[in-house]
């Protein structure tokens, strides 16, 4: 294995008797990119590049297409200065083509290291898309590897339609691939382009090729069209594959890429191979690729999706609570996640203690019953509840007074044509009642600011919005009640010091104004925060109470 071959599948610093490595290759930011309606700026790209390699760690990732557009240019030169100063620019790639020195200038300039060449892995392809001779198309390919070493560029190639080539016209494969192993090129992706192989078909196709050149790096690219990618790469590594191809959520053209999380778990937990990502801050990252790209993950989503950890049926929530009977390895925390459990009319008494204790709301028995029984009502006419409504349905079904801990006293909110909104604001905290103004890019932006003023002069934490999504009846009536969700981020320092993503939690409004509705949610999430904190401080030894201050008193100013 040659030094540059070691340093890209990063296999220096491994043990004798460790379990085999599969690299993963990640193309977010270039395959992941070509999902409709999706682009990123180049600040995004920068920003996604450094989660993939240092937060998540996966060994490399492809960040461009050459010649594609000024943009394009600027994302690429941002990452690789990124890169060069972070020690990891022979782990940035990009896509060129066969185009004699075009594509490999283009990668110089952007001060890549790594070119992917794209070639064509059938003989259908090379001969009507590109209208040449395989002999001719090899000859290109010789020219442009030769000019990519000539500038000091790594390259890997891939073979598109390989799916289709190996199937029917082997030859053309063998001839391929000969040429390319005296071109010493460092790896060869074999690429599923169009997502119809099945598992048998990679165990059959994949072990062939790695069984013909078993000295070659070769690595699988599959897309889902069938919803098989996951099980190919699978198939793929157990015969021989070397890498894998991958995509955040993924994001790809039409079915989409194989998804980053899914073939991560599947590789860990059903086989004897490992990959070098960092499981826990997967639901992190695909937070932040469905943020900058637009496209909303599926609520039931493998391993990323918010629905994924959520028991629903009360008789789930009861075996968890007598000993983890409905856990598999699949476990939230490992990736980032956290369990849940739902209340609506499959709601069970073991679902309901799940939400009071972490709430560390104690009710006896029968006041239990009352708050399940209205529960189970509201989710037969389609209302949803969330664990941080559990105060207030508590106080209007028991008709006790509301334990609001923070009150957003009043508020005001000023939006006119030529002019930033503005927004004034008064919190109330356990008697204490701090005011503040500010301005946004909206109504409800401009209050967020103006309420993180005042929250941070009573010394309450706001989480991060993650996402905001409002849901307004059809039927055009504009007096008609808006229901707004606001999913938020807490975040815990890590022991380094710096900030790492927690658990997140939604809240819900409703109202016949849509900011109203907004704020209303956002009231009961500092409720949340405020409640959670005061039972963390509750559960801490006496001398460590003692220290703890609450804030002090200020005139309502």
């Amino acid at each position: 294995m040659t030094a540059v071959s070691k340093l890209n599948t990063r296999q220096e610093g491994r043990l004798p008797g460790d379990p085999p490595h599969v690299a993963v290759m990640d193309t977010t930011l270039r395959d992941g990119e070509q999902t409709p309606n999706v682009s990123y700026s180049p600040a995004e790209k920068l920003q996604l590049a450094r989660m993939l390699l240092v937060d998540v760690e996966v060994d490399r990732i492809e960040i461009a297409s050459t010649r594609v557009s000024t943009g394009e240019l600027e994302s690429a030169q941002r990452i690789t200065k990124w890169a060069r100063k972070a020690r990891l620019i022979q782990r940035v790639e990009m896509l060129g083509y066969c185009d004699g020195k075009k594509s490999v200038d283009w990668i110089c300039g952007a001060g890549g290291k790594v070119m992917n060449l794209l070639t064509k892995g059938s003989e259908r392809h090379c001969v009507e898309q590109l209208g040449l001779t395989p002999e001719q198309h090899r000859e290109r390919i010789s020219a442009t590897v030769r000019y990519a070493r000539k500038k000091r560029l790594t390259v890997n190639v891939y073979l598109e339609d390989w799916s289709s080539g190996v199937r029917d016209s082997f030859d053309y494969v063998f001839a391929m691939v000969q040429e390319l192993r005296e071109l010493r090129v460092a790896r060869i992706f074999l690429a599923d382009t169009l997502g119809i192989f099945s598992p048998e078909d990679v165990t059959r196709f994949v072990g062939l090729m790695t069984a013909t050149w078993p000295a070659v790096d070769f690595e699988y690219h599959g897309h889902n069209d069938y919803g098989l990618a996951t099980a190919n790469c699978l198939a793929a590594i157990q015969c021989g594959a070397r890498g894998v191809h991958t995509s955040v959520n993924g994001m790809g053209e039409r079915a989409g890429n194989t998804s980053l999380s899914e073939v991560v778990a599947a590789i860990h937990d059903h086989s004897e191979i490992r990959t070098s990502v960092i499981e826990g801050r997967l639901s992190a990252l695909s937070s932040l690729v469905e943020t900058f790209s637009g496209k909303e993950v599926s609520a039931n989503t493998p391993i990323v999706g918010r629905d994924v950890y959520t028991q629903t049926a009360g008789i789930h929530a009861d075996g968890d609570a007598k000993g983890d009977l409905y856990a598999t390895r699949l476990a939230p925390k490992r990736f980032g996640g956290a369990r849940r459990y739902a209340l609506g009319k499959l709601s069970g008494k073991a679902s309901l203690d799940h939400n009071l204790a972490d709430l560390g709301i104690a009710l006896p028995e029968a006041d239990r019953d009352l708050v399940l029984e209205r529960i189970v009502e509201l989710g037969d006419r389609k209302h949803i509840v969330t664990p941080e409504d559990l105060p207030y349905l508590i106080a209007d079904v028991l008709k006790t007074p509301e334990d609001q801990l923070v009150k957003i006293a009043s508020y005001r909110v000023d939006v006119a044509s030529g002019e930033p909104p503005k927004a004034e604001v008064a919190l109330a905290y356990r008697g204490v009642v701090e005011k503040a103004e500010a301005s946004g890019d909206g109504g409800y932006d401009a209050f967020m600011n103006a309420l993180k003023k005042a929250a941070k002069a009573l010394t309450i934490d706001v989480p991060i919005l993650a996402d905001y999504r409002v849901r307004i009846p059809p039927g055009g009536r504009t007096g008609a009640l808006v229901e707004t969700t606001i999913t938020w981020l807490v975040q815990t320092p890590s022991s380094s010091g710096r900030r790492k993503a927690g658990e997140t939690f939604s809240t819900l409004g409703v109202d016949s104004d849509q900011l109203a509705a907004a704020i209303i949610a956002t009231e009961k999430m500092l409720n949340a925060v405020s409640t959670r904190r005061t039972n963390a401080k509750s559960k801490r030894p006496a001398k460590d109470r003692r220290k703890a201050t609450a804030p002090s008193k200020r005139s309502d100013r």
